[in-house]
């Protein structure tokens, strides 16, 4: 598939996606080149790693766009939505390289009149982004003519991306402390320590606390998570005669769907909690244990025997 193929899907999301993928080398340069840190971390990783994060999102979602197949007026208004989060989500990778270039914090910065107007812009472009993707992702549940699995694994994979970006608004809430001594920064991304203290390799989460980055991130991408489990489904049902019944495919995207859900919640009460990810208490690790029984049950009756395969849309 080539880059015109791309660019068909949904051309500002493409566009946007695109630019972003062309960013992230040059970001990773500016980590080996730029020495200048902000709160323990090189100046450019974060601008690296939204670059990374939204050119996946845009893509996927041009994709997703593509597959609408409703009645005309509901895409034109589709591919209006898509468009306004395509601008928003590139407004929000030019306050963040801004910022950076700044050597200061984008997120949360109100220390001065500009850092406070580029944050705000932000913010704006955030609501912006969750509204439009939230409008495009109602137009897909409109698709009637997928495949079962197909079907769940898209709508489901949207619903949790869009909880996954609302999770982000849990961070924009100021902590006590900064409440009780505000020096321009009203909001965090760890629960229990401050931002800036150690992180795990690459993506910086808290290693001392809990982080509502992890929860955010990985509600983001079940859009991606889900459906690269169908197609592995889809591939495995050449080999595996079960899961050749379209039923099965369904109901074990169900039970990852359903799982996936459940992770997403543990994580984010592990955050809130103020506990690390790689250090769990036994409160956390009870619930991380019933959601492992709970998936391992709903796969192994997923693949009980079926009866006549369903068609596509129901």
């Amino acid at each position: 598939m080539g880059i015109r193929e791309v660019v068909a899907w949904h051309r500002p999301l493409a566009v946007v996606g695109l630019s972003c993928a062309a960013l992230v080398p040059l970001g990773a340069a500016g980590v080996l080149l730029d020495p200048r840190v902000v709160l323990g971390a090189p100046v450019w990783l974060k601008p690296t790693k939204f670059a990374l994060s939204i050119a996946i999102y845009c893509l996927s979602w041009a994709w997703l766009y593509a597959q609408l197949r409703v009645r005309r007026g509901r895409l034109r208004t589709a591919h209006l939505a898509g468009t306004v989060a395509a601008v928003a989500l590139a407004v929000e990778q030019v306050v963040i390289s801004v910022q950076a270039g700044r050597g200061t914090t984008s997120h949360f910065n109100n220390t001065s009149v500009l850092d406070a107007s580029l944050w705000t812009t932000m913010g704006v472009s955030i609501v912006l982004a969750w509204l439009a993707t939230l409008w495009v992702a109602a137009g897909l549940f409109a698709v009637r003519d997928l495949d079962p699995a197909r079907s769940v694994a898209i709508r489901a994979g949207t619903v949790l991306s869009l909880t996954g970006m609302a999770l982000g608004f849990l961070m924009t809430t100021p902590t006590p402390d900064q409440l009780a001594d505000f020096r321009g920064i009203a909001g965090a991304h760890t629960v229990g320590v401050p931002d800036g203290g150690p992180g795990l390799p690459l993506v910086g989460w808290s290693t001392l606390g809990g982080d509502l980055r992890i929860p955010h991130f990985a509600g983001m991408h079940a859009l991606q998570l889900l459906p690269l489990l169908l197609v592995a489904l889809e591939l495995a049902a050449r080999r595996v005669p079960r899961l050749a019944d379209p039923r099965v495919r369904r109901d074990l995207v169900v039970t990852a769907a359903a799982a996936y859900a459940g992770l997403l919640a543990l994580l984010t009460w592990q955050a809130l909690r103020g506990q690390p990810l790689l250090a769990p208490d036994a409160a956390t690790g009870v619930a991380g244990a019933v959601l492992l029984a709970v998936v391992v049950a709903g796969a192994a009756v997923s693949l009980r025997s079926r009866g006549p395969a369903l068609t596509p849309g129901r």
